[in-house]
């Protein structure tokens, strides 16, 4: 059963899903991190990126707790980690830049505890971005990013993942505009829209709807 603090009672010795965060070895000093794993043991792992951290963003974020629970659900173990400079994460925010070092570390912490791992990352609005400037530059199952920041940050550099993409967009978004999202999106192939009507960019009221969407649209452990 997913918990809010990470625990599991599937926990395994080279990943620790226990009732307290953990601190994984980041370039800018440690990152805090919450953990949860699968009630059955397998080698699928996804890493979830949180909103900015200069405006509230931590991976207590609503949104991005209803993502891992989703993902845990489906079967897969989940990190939730602290940008640096968030919570216990040492450092200090770095303009996106120290965060995609901050994600990839993450990346190579679990490469290195799982070596089987199949590695998704997932990523809300700040977080989206840092996901979609790291893909490339790993290994990457699946990409799941929710009201990419296209108004916010230069999205030009972003190429076409390599990976099965699936962008989860709110039609009433009030901090990124949806249609704004959706013209970006246009300029790629194999991405897979999915606008959610009525939802504005935190999904109040729709956490359930978005929850049951990421389930819906996950890759199931075993299909690769």
């Amino acid at each position: 059963m997913y918990q809010a603090d990470g625990a599991s009672s599937e926990s395994r010795e080279d990943f620790p899903c226990v009732p307290h965060p953990v601190m994984i070895p980041g370039p800018a000093g440690d990152l805090e991190a919450v953990l949860s794993c699968p009630a059955v043991a397998n080698e699928q792992v996804t890493i979830i990126c949180h909103p900015h951290p200069l405006h509230g963003g931590t991976l207590q974020n609503k949104v991005v707790h209803t993502i891992a629970k989703a993902l845990h659900e489906s079967g897969m173990h989940t990190v939730r980690f602290n940008f640096r400079g968030v919570g216990a994460s040492e450092g200090k925010y770095d303009d996106a830049v120290g965060e995609v070092d901050d994600l990839l570390a993450v990346v190579d912490w679990v490469a290195s505890r799982i070596p089987a791992a199949q590695i998704r990352l997932a990523g809300f609005s700040f977080g989206a971005y840092i996901a979609l400037c790291a893909e490339g530059r790993r290994e990457v199952t699946q990409l799941v990013t929710i009201a990419p920041p296209v108004n916010l940050f230069d999205f030009t550099t972003i190429e076409q993942p390599r990976c099965p993409w699936v962008l989860i967009q709110g039609e009433q978004d009030e901090i990124v505009p949806a249609q704004q999202v959706l013209q970006w999106a246009g300029e790629f192939e194999h991405v897979n829209v999915v606008p959610v009507q009525d939802a504005g960019h935190f999904f109040h009221g729709r956490l359930n709807d978005l929850r049951e969407i990421i389930m819906a649209h996950s890759v199931p452990p075993g299909s690769l």
